[in-house]
């Protein structure tokens, strides 16, 4: 947590905030590091750099600008906002100092605070190429692409080894779909999410798939799911009160009235009905 939906949504709010200030003009750097380390001179080298263009590849955040690219990765924590003077967080890592481009009224600013209270997040710099970034380059493809190549994916989920859910979750086969998303897709398809991922047949998956982007399309609707600490410009997110399955366990089925059942897949709280899902 964050996935798609939620990143997507972000990514939106921060192309808004650099539409109207452009300009990095400084990144203060309030700790040294999140999980990594910082990489102190690369965020340097882009005070003064222009935005061009605000992106999402997967669960990362591409800020792309005239002289490299800033990525971010939310973590399970992490939050971007505005951060007025006197509104500083003790959990605030990183600031983005902005401004409007050249030509516009002087003394108009906007200050980006990155905060992340479990430091679960990434902050580094890409090329203007950023695809072949390490971190990028081993992605699978994106849910929502139009072009997606059904046949392909279903015939590379096929020959790997494992639950369907946890083949689901695998970045590099598909994209942005973790936990929470995961197991209301599979719900949705009827499949449970223990079935061997060798054993979906194509109209299985092709409906796994259907359902999939349905959900992700319907959770950016609703503004994502809030678990915990997920909020966005517009506050807290909606989809979580139309989750079936997800952090139900014990709870009566919405479709079917049966108990909804839990158990650990691939290190991961899973959550399936026992009737609807086969």
């Amino acid at each position: 947590m964050p996935e798609l939906p939620e990143v997507e949504i972000v990514k939106s709010d921060l192309a808004g905030y650099f539409a109207k200030f452009p300009v990095i003009e400084r990144i203060e750097l309030r700790r040294k590091d999140l999980r990594e380390p910082f990489p102190v001179k690369k965020l340097k080298a882009l005070h003064g750099a222009n935005v061009t263009k605000v992106l999402r590849r997967a669960k990362y955040i591409l800020i792309e600008t005239d002289r490299g690219t800033l990525i971010s990765h939310l973590g399970m924590t992490g939050s971007w906002r505005p951060v007025d003077l006197g509104n500083e967080r003790i959990h605030d890592h990183v600031y983005l100092h902005l401004g409007q481009a050249l030509g516009s009224p002087r003394g108009l600013q906007l200050r980006l605070g990155y905060c992340d209270p479990r430091r679960f997040g990434i902050l580094d710099v890409a090329g203007r190429d950023w695809a072949k970034n390490t971190r990028l380059s081993k992605l699978g493809p994106e849910p929502l692409d139009p072009d997606l190549d059904v046949e392909l994916l279903w015939r590379n989920i096929r020959r790997r080894q494992g639950a369907i859910k946890a083949i689901l979750m695998n970045q590099e086969i598909l994209v942005g779909v973790g936990n929470i998303y995961a197991s209301e897709a599979l719900f949705r398809a009827g499949l449970r999410p223990t079935r061997k991922a060798s054993g979906i047949k194509l109209n299985e998956f092709l409906l796994l798939l259907r359902q999939t982007v349905g959900l992700l399309l319907e959770a950016i609707a609703k503004g994502g799911s809030t678990i915990s600490d997920f909020v966005h410009g517009a506050g807290e997110g909606q989809f979580q009160d139309s989750h079936s399955v997800y952090d139900r366990a014990g709870m009566d089925c919405r479709v079917c009235g049966h108990q909804i059942k839990s158990k650990t897949v691939a290190g991961r709280s899973t959550f399936w009905c026992p009737s609807c899902q086969h």
